[in-house]
């Protein structure tokens, strides 16, 4: 009878504890979720066209998430990611973010990279009213005017002007002032973007445009195109271009013999390793955007810690060996996200946004703040050009005085060699 009532009362203590907890759960959930981790979900392109930036980019993303994780989390709790892979392709994009918040059950999101992989994201994120950080897309709020958008790419509060500002204020101060200009795209949402303002740009400084046309992604062959430029003659050549169409064109331009007085502008590709590499002095001479380079102007705290460890990881992940262009920024809109939410407290979406908005962060790309609409308060694409390259040597690259910054003038680095034929 005694085993009995023992028995009964273990019963009763047990029965007893697990009410106390059950209440205590239900008196601090917050508690009971502490373990749980922070979810952020995003889509990025692992295969495709721009495969190698999107690896170049988790690689960076992985680093800040052990950062934050050292650090005790957000809110005290782990950091997890969930993704999936968009083969950059815009259609896959709504239901990798549909999947993310529907069944996956996500926290935060943030966007893969690229105007053309951001943009098909962007109604599904303003339906669920959610902060979207975003990783260089060009003028991809201009059409949806959302609130709660936020963009990585220092390309400044008017994006498409911004972003090539600097290469006409360039072209328009010298003393043999340029009159006519040749625009190329690719028919693309960034491209075309990017050659819309420079369009705009050309039209505000006087210039004639003599050459005014877009090419189809996989375009092989560039040498009747670079010809007909040629037969223009212009005095400036602007073009807005994906990795593929930027080494075709500069491979025809110098086998063609294209010498306006300044050549580039928006060809993405001429930040990486791979393509540095290859091409080498074959870019002597021209002015491109980039947004880093080791030069003196930009050695914002944090950059050199974080690119040590990036180029020792890519070396494993085999992706973009330098990580100048890409893999900084994407380390720096999570330090944002991540930043406001402590601030903020909470998950609280309006919350993180509103703090966003008012708030200067300090990042390895140096301090950010926001415009109204979710763009850089002020524009810092630089504008830098190619001097002095050697060939096939990636060393040179991390060295100052090879992609000289020319704009703006805050973090200029060195001297303008102009016309394009005298850096040759």
């Amino acid at each position: 009878m005694l085993r009995i009532n023992i028995t009964c009362l273990r019963a009763w203590v047990l029965a007893g504890v697990l009410a106390v907890s059950l209440a205590a759960v239900a008196a601090f959930p917050s508690t009971a979720r502490a373990a749980e981790p922070i979810k952020i979900g995003f889509s990025m392109t692992l295969t495709g066209g721009l495969a190698a930036n999107g690896k170049a980019a988790l690689v960076a993303m992985e680093i800040w998430r052990e950062d934050i994780n050292k650090k005790g989390g957000l809110l005290g709790r782990q950091v997890e990611f969930v993704y999936y892979d968009d083969s950059t392709n815009p259609a896959n994009v709504p239901g990798i973010y549909t999947k993310l918040l529907n069944i996956d059950k996500v926290d935060l999101v943030v966007s893969s990279y690229g105007t053309n992989l951001i943009a098909p994201a962007m109604p599904i994120i303003m339906k669920k009213k959610l902060v979207f950080m975003t990783l260089f897309g060009l003028a991809v709020n201009d059409r949806f005017k959302y609130d709660r958008f936020f963009q990585i790419m220092p390309s400044g509060p008017e994006p498409k002007t911004d972003w090539s500002r600097g290469f006409f204020q360039l072209a328009m101060s010298q003393s043999d002032t340029p009159k006519t200009i040749a625009l190329l795209a690719t028919d693309s949402e960034f491209s075309k973007n990017a050659v819309a303002g420079a369009r705009t740009n050309a039209k505000k400084a006087g210039l004639e445009i003599v050459y005014d046309k877009t090419f189809k992604p996989g375009t092989a062959d560039f040498s009747p195109i670079v010809r007909a430029i040629k037969a223009t003659n212009p005095d400036l050549v602007y073009v807005g271009c994906y990795p593929p169409g930027a080494a075709g064109i500069v491979r025809a331009a110098n086998e063609l013999g294209l010498e306006p007085k300044m050549f580039g502008g928006s060809m993405v590709g001429l930040q990486y390793a791979a393509l540095l590499t290859k091409l080498g002095p074959q870019l002597n001479g021209m002015v491109n955007y980039d947004f880093w380079a080791p030069e003196p102007t930009l050695d914002f705290p944090g950059i050199e810690a974080f690119l040590e460890e990036y180029q020792a990881k890519a070396r494993e992940a085999g992706t973009d060996a330098l990580g100048h262009y890409l893999p900084p920024y994407a380390y720096a809109y999570l330090e944002i996200l991540g930043q406001a939410v402590n601030a903020v407290g909470s998950l609280d979406q309006g919350k993180i946004a509103d703090y966003i908005h008012k708030t200067t962060f300090d990042t390895v790309v140096g301090p950010v703040s926001f415009a109204k609409n979710g763009e850089w308060a002020k524009t810092r694409v630089l504008m830098v050009q190619f001097q002095n390259l050697e060939a096939n040597n990636v060393d040179q690259f991390h060295k100052p005085g090879k992609r000289v910054v020319l704009y703006p003038a805050e973090v200029k680095s060195g001297d303008f060699i102009y016309p394009y034929n005298r850096a040759r």
